[in-house]
């Protein structure tokens, strides 16, 4: 099975043969990439009964936990790489989330989709009502996402937490890279995004 855009990024991340712990992991379909095709050992945590039982069924190990309550049961250092793939936005304490994740895990990769792109703006301006696309495709009153951002207001909160870019990929609309000129204006022209984060420097 083919993984969707940012998921192939994010997979492309992780080296061959790590520890991974995917965090909001949904049906668990990256999980199960890098067990099968890159020789990782993981474990998701969902909260989704649904994500659950479709971790289950893929022969995923999965964990059935709020990640918003932190992860006290998980050692320091358990894992080599934690994943947080469009989670992020549907948490309710985001820099504990953050701080928690780069506790049990040597580096972090996260992706959300950036409020800030251009076709979201023009849609709030000229309709007045709250923008839907193609990453994005809830209504306000039934999205999952409660803590919006654009790609400056996270790079200023890991900023703000002292923690660390890595690395930074921008995505399209279609979830392909970002590249050319666009690259040099991404809080308006990407879709979305993947960072490699690390912890903050000593």
């Amino acid at each position: 099975m083919a993984l969707r855009p940012d998921l192939d990024v994010a997979a492309a991340m992780v080296p061959h043969g790590s520890r991974v712990l995917d965090l909001g992991c949904g049906d668990g379909v990256l999980l199960e990439h890098l067990i099968r095709d890159q020789e990782c050992t993981g474990t998701g945590v969902e909260i989704s009964d649904e994500g659950f039982h479709a971790c289950v069924a893929r022969g995923v190990p999965v964990l059935v936990a709020d990640i918003d309550q932190g992860l006290g049961d998980v050692d320091d250092d358990a894992f080599d790489v934690v994943i947080l793939s469009q989670t992020l936005q549907a948490t309710h304490r985001p820099p504990l989330v953050l701080h928690e994740m780069m506790r049990v895990g040597h580096v972090g990769i996260v992706s959300f989709p950036n409020f800030g792109h251009w076709r979201l703006r023009w849609s709030l301006a000229a309709r007045g009502r709250m923008p839907a696309s193609a990453s994005l495709p809830y209504h306000w009153y039934d999205t999952p996402n409660i803590h919006l951002c654009t790609i400056r207001d996270f790079e200023a909160l890991m900023a703000h937490e002292n923690l660390m870019i890595m690395q930074r990929v921008l995505l399209d609309a279609r979830g392909h890279r970002l590249t050319g000129a666009r690259r040099r204006r991404p809080n308006l022209l990407a879709a979305g995004a993947v960072y490699l984060v690390g912890r903050s420097r000593p």
